[in-house]
């Protein structure tokens, strides 16, 4: 998200509702979670929205349909409130899962420097009340059955009273908040990965900076006046579920997937011991969570007065253990009923389906019956979004903030902006029109033939799992005009796609089965983000009814912690809906011999890999990549190291980082020395 000056996300909150009372129709035309409006894939849809004393009015006549709807059908409701990057959203949604009011407001984001994101836990509780308020305004208290929380796996620092500490050199206690996207602690992570403890099997074998353990390190090495301090740490979900309830229990999905946690052994405390944080074993682990629940269980006993006040809900009702936000979008489309959609899913069981997250950053949903170890991608979580199933989650670092960043850093984007104003569409609108007007005949992949975007300008996720990768840029001319921006925008998605096909088959080579994908978001709303990875991954897209889907999921929550429904399961299937289904175009796939952006497809294929001739976007001769596939093959291998780790899973990503050197400077030199290469990232 780019930052206005002064560091914060500029906007003013909003107020959105369907046009009829529980009408079918679909609501578009808002931002998705954490962008602000005009972001990638947003626009193009009319929706409602209306501030100050116009929205004032509507919702007056909104509450009264409510109430009128209310007295005769008793209908329950559900909120569901979502922290994203850089917004907070609620919604009100009934027992099927349609969302009947919804609201938004952003929060401040502070870049202090470089690759260091705060917020303010303080901030972020006030955003929660505004939206709540708004979305529960006129409806009868009794209808609300619960409330359920997701957010952005950041780290909430307070002290033992449970006031902010500063998570800065500057000394500000209001930002007390690490984001997620926080690339500080990266000595750190590289001191924790070189440990090789047992832990990094659950993490693809390697930890993400993005994880709690290095930002703690990060805090006890750099702050010491705040570590001394400090009496707990939360993960942002959880301490969303304490300011509702007081209760310090942890939801299961945030200490599994960010904290090293394991559902049947618990903290491992020589983990915490060998990386220099020993001091959390004490008091057995009060600081980071010894209370641990399942996502959907009630918490406590439900709203505590003063946050019931805050909020503007019923004191007492159920507050479910949270999720994290991507987590909590699988959870609102991956449980879906796809009878009579003719996809390949239909009558295979859950896991052959994975839920695709795409927002500021991508996350990548796979669940199994049993535990897959994939290299490079995190997991397996048992029970940590799907109760009973392992999770594996992939991702990549930015998608929708990369191609803001590539769009609006473009000599072009007043050109475009101007010309988007007057044509009354959003930008990305205007871009996806550019692209239909210049393609002539040819599908419009054909145009990036010469035009190719490496997307890691924030790092590599997965499954390549290295932060210092940088993104780069092949192709360019010395075009500066409206064409090139599009053509920029396009081998941009295309590049996300390729990394989604990259994380979809090392999945599948590690023993998951997929066939589908079910996507929700912001970038969901982009018809050519999504084709081109319908297109590229050769696998049907599935959207949801209600794109809100985060929102969706958080309120499955807190009807499960009302115990309005059995199951997580149950609710899931009841609440989930279908609604559009883009099926990949496997015309232009058969005739894509120079398919857009083959350098990324070869790029990010695992190690291994050969050409079949079943693969049209295959570019290099088979006979030339020989020697790079020989080098890779000969990566040492071992046996298990004294942690319990294989030396296997040791150097997959090794071999996979060794892969992506040699064919850049293959394909660029023709020789196998390397190749200098620009360093682009997303550094204002």
């Amino acid at each position: 998200m780019p930052l206005s000056p002064g560091g914060t996300v500029p906007g003013r909150s909003r107020l959105s509702f369907p046009p009829l009372p529980f009408s079918s129709r679909r609501r578009r035309g808002r931002p998705g979670k954490g962008e602000p409006s005009g972001f990638p894939g947003s626009g193009g849809f009319q929706g409602t929205s209306l501030l100050g004393v116009c929205a004032a009015r509507v919702v007056s006549g909104w509450t009264s349909l409510l109430r009128m709807h209310s007295k005769k059908t008793a209908v329950r409701y559900y909120v569901g409130i979502d922290v994203g990057s850089a917004s907070v959203r609620a919604a009100l949604v009934d027992g099927c899962g349609t969302v009947v009011a919804h609201a938004e407001q952003p929060i401040q984001i502070w870049e202090p420097q470089p690759d260091h994101y705060e917020q303010s836990s303080a901030d972020i509780w006030a955003a929660c009340c505004s939206v709540t308020k708004k979305v529960v305004c006129g409806v009868d208290a009794a209808q609300i059955r619960g409330v359920g929380f997701d957010a952005t796996c950041s780290l909430v620092v307070l002290d033992k009273q449970f006031q902010p500490l500063a998570v800065n050199c500057e000394g500000q206690n209001h930002r007390n908040v690490i984001m997620w996207m926080d690339h500080r602690a990266v000595s750190q992570v590289e001191l924790i990965n070189a440990t090789q403890h047992r832990v990094l099997n659950y993490v693809g074998g390697a930890m993400s900076v993005e994880m709690q353990p290095p930002k703690l390190l990060w805090i006890k090495e750099n702050l010491q006046e705040s570590w001394e301090k400090a009496g707990y740490f939360f993960d942002l979900p959880d301490f969303l579920s304490w300011k509702a309830t007081g209760v310090t229990a942890r939801s299961l999905c945030t200490v599994v997937c960010k904290w090293t946690y394991t559902s049947d052994k618990g903290w491992d405390d020589s983990f915490w011991k060998m990386i220099g944080l020993e001091c959390l074993v004490k008091d057995k682990y009060e600081k980071i969570g010894n209370h641990v629940l399942s996502p959907g269980e009630a918490v406590g006993k439900g709203l505590t007065p003063e946050a019931a006040k805050e909020l503007g809900l019923p004191e007492g009702i159920a507050v479910a253990a949270s999720l994290i936000d991507a987590h909590a979008g699988g959870l609102g489309v991956i449980g879906a009923d796809v009878k009579g959609h003719n996809l390949p899913c239909e009558n295979q069981p859950i896991t052959s389906r994975v839920a695709m997250i795409c927002g500021t950053s991508s996350c990548h949903m796979g669940v199994s019956e049993k535990p897959i170890f994939v290299p490079g991608v995190w997991g397996p979580y048992f029970s940590a979004m799907v109760p009973g199933l392992w999770l594996n989650e992939g991702g990549q670092s930015a998608t929708g903030k990369l191609i803001d960043h590539v769009v609006r850093g473009h000599v072009a984007f007043p050109e475009l902006q101007s010309k988007a104003a007057a044509s009354a569409h959003s930008i990305y609108t205007y871009l996806n029109s550019h692209l239909d007007l210049i393609k002539k005949s040819l599908p419009v992949g054909f145009l990036t033939v010469d035009l190719h975007v490496w997307p890691d300008f924030h790092g590599n996720r997965s499954p390549l799992t290295d932060l210092t990768l940088k993104g780069m840029v092949v192709g360019l001319t010395l075009s500066r005009g409206l064409d090139e921006l599009a053509l920029i925008y396009l081998a941009t998605i295309q590049a996300i796609a390729l990394g989604t096909r990259h994380i979809l088959e090392t999945m599948q080579a590690a023993g998951h089965d997929i066939n589908t994908l079910f996507l929700c978001g912001g970038l969901s709303k982009n018809p050519l983000f999504v084709q081109m990875h319908a297109d590229i991954t050769g696998k049907p897209v599935v959207l949801s009814r209600e794109v809100e889907s985060v929102l969706v999921g958080a309120a499955i929550l807190g009807a499960c912690a009302s115990g309005d429904f059995a199951s997580i399961q149950e609710a899931m299937v009841k609440m989930g809906k279908i609604g559009r289904v883009v099926q990949p175009n496997h015309e232009h796939k058969r005739r894509g011999t120079t398919m857009s952006s083959a350098a990324p497809s070869i790029l990010q294929r695992g190690p291994g890999f050969t050409s079949d001739g079943e693969d049209k976007h295959m570019v290099v001769p088979k006979k030339q990549t020989a020697p790079l596939r020989k080098k890779i093959h000969e990566t040492p291998q071992g046996e298990d190291s004294s942690q319990g780790k294989s030396q296997e899973q040791q150097h997959v990503t090794q071999g996979q980082k060794v892969q992506f050197q040699d064919l850049v400077s293959f394909m660029s030199t023709g020789s196998d020395k390397p190749l200098l290469c620009a360093d682009t990232s997303l550094s204002g």
